[in-house]
Parts: C-alpha cells; sequence; structure tokens
C-alpha cells in the first residue's frame, strides 16, 4: 500500500508531495521524535532525587471521584504513588530541579506526558492541547508538558513547536515509573499507532530524528508510553488520570477540558 507523505522545508512549509509505499515507513519513527508544531531544547543531563519507597497503597482518590478516558486507570491514584511524585524531581529549561508535585501545588494544571522529545506523534499531543490553550487561560489552568530525557533535549522540543505552555525534562523517567505508564515494543509498534503516525506526516509533523536516536532515547525513551492527568490546587489532588496505551494515544479532548476547566476549579 503506498501514500503521499509531504516533506518540509526548514520553515516547515510542506514540499511536493512524495509516493512512498507505508511498508517501508521505518519501523523506529514511533521510537524517534519529529520537529514540526513543537519547542525543542537542550540541557545536560540531571538525577532526579531516588523516589521514597512508601508501601502503602489506600487509593486518596474514589473512582466515582476522578474523570477518566478509556486510557485511565484510577486505582494508580494511591497514597503511595503520591509520595512517590512528590520525590520525583524534574527540571525546567534553565535546569532548575523541581519537585514535579509542586507544579500543581497551588494552581490547577494539565500536564502531558510525551514518549521522548524527538517523537512525531508527542508533536501532535503538544498540538492538540495547546490549541485548547485559551480555555485553559481563562480557567486559570497551566498547561505543562514532561519529556523523558535530558533538559537539552527538552530545549531542543520547546524551539522546533513553539509550545506555549511549559516544558518540563524528566531525565530519570521517575515520574513515568511512579505513575506505571505502560512501557515495551508491543504498545509502540502497533497497528493504530502507525495509521496515526502516516496522518501526522500528511498532516506536516515530522519526527527529530537526531533527538530520536540519542542514546538515551533509544535505550529507555523509546519504549515507555505517556499519558495526561489534571492536578491540582494541592499536590495530593489529581483529579483526571489518562494512561496511553499505546503510542499516540490521545483521550478526547472534551474529557480533559471538563476535568480541568468546565467543573469548578
Amino acid at each position: 500500500m503506498a501514500a503521499s507523505l509531504s516533506t518540509t522545508t526548514a520553515h516547515g512549509v510542506a514540499a511536493a508531495p512524495q509516493r512512498v509505499l507505508i511498508h517501508h515507513l521505518p519501523s523506529d519513527v514511533l521510537a524517534i521524535p519529529s520537529q514540526k508544531h513543537l519547542h525543542g531544547r537542550e540541557f545536560p543531563l540531571f538525577r532526579a532525587k531516588p523516589p521514597l519507597k512508601n508501601s502503602r497503597r489506600q487509593s486518596l482518590i474514589s473512582p466515582s471521584a476522578v474523570y477518566s478516558s478509556p486510557g485511565a486507570d484510577t486505582s494508580a491514584v494511591t497514597e503511595g504513588t503520591l509520595d512517590l511524585l512528590d520525590n520525583v524531581l524534574v527540571y525546567d529549561l534553565n535546569g532548575n530541579g523541581i519537585p514535579i508535585s509542586d507544579l500543581w501545588k497551588d494552581r490547577k494544571a494539565v500536564v502531558a506526558f510525551a514518549r521522548h522529545f524527538g517523537c512525531v506523534l508527542c508533536r501532535t499531543r503538544a498540538a492538540y492541547l495547546a490549541a485548547q490553550k485559551d480555555k485553559m487561560d481563562a480557567a486559570g489552568v497551566a498547561l505543562v508538558l514532561i519529556g523523558p530525557g535530558s533538559v537539552d533535549q527538552a530545549k531542543v522540543f520547546s524551539e522546533q513547536t513553539k509550545f506555549e505552555g511549559e516544558v518540563y525534562a524528566d531525565p530519570s523517567h521517575a515520574s513515568y515509573d511512579a505513575l506505571n505508564f505502560v512501557s515495551g515494543i508491543a504498545t509502540t509498534f502497533t497497528p493504530g499507532a502507525g495509521l496515526k503516525i502516516i496522518q501526522a506526516y500528511l498532516e506536516g509533523y515530522r519526527q527529530d530524528w537526531a533527538l530520536s536516536f540519542e542514546k538515551d532515547t533509544r535505550t529507555r525513551g523509546g519504549w515507555k508510553q505517556g499519558g495526561i492527568i489534571v492536578a491540582g490546587p494541592g499536590k495530593q489532588n489529581i483529579s483526571y488520570i489518562h494512561k496511553d496505551k499505546e503510542a499516540g494515544d490521545d483521550p478526547k479532548i472534551d474529557e480533559i477540558l471538563k476535568a480541568c476547566c468546565f467543573q469548578g476549579n
């Protein structure tokens, strides 16, 4: 089967389409970044503070109190998970370490977790969330994107995509582990993800292959799926959680807006 894929100039303008065989589309495109509508930046790799072990697993939020999607796992919002998150450090684009739960301690925030900073599907996720930023701003809700990688990679992503929200790096992948996001080749190379990649390319999005092939992305970030949460105000307040079942598994935007902006802040 063949499809027409367009290329993009350095300024993001689509060039003449080319006929390519879909089955020749690089299989690692799922595990590698793109470069269209979002930002990127670069920083050294920082180590996150090791999460504290905690055996408590009693849920602080009942499932009925959590807005969820088909990808949501409300049982993940436990006291132990919240304690782990409280000890995870993420890094802003200046390289400053911040406990991740401080991102929603004093405000409500939509926090998106990318597969990695070069991923083409992560760029489409950033774009579809940023398209609703005016509604989030009106409700006083912050928009945040976190990626597993270095601050340098986060800076590249931020610069490339011009993402209007906040961008943070999680070089240790500790937040992904605390939230128990799925991982593995079987969740990355799926028919659904493949179709979404083709669609993303047709829309002009591009993988950033340089970021995708960096050592840390190849060995770690390329196989871990992300998700989206709505949290705050308050460190222990997570009102919505969606875990991607496969690459590109975005929940419906109406679900996110209902959780973040239309139910009272």
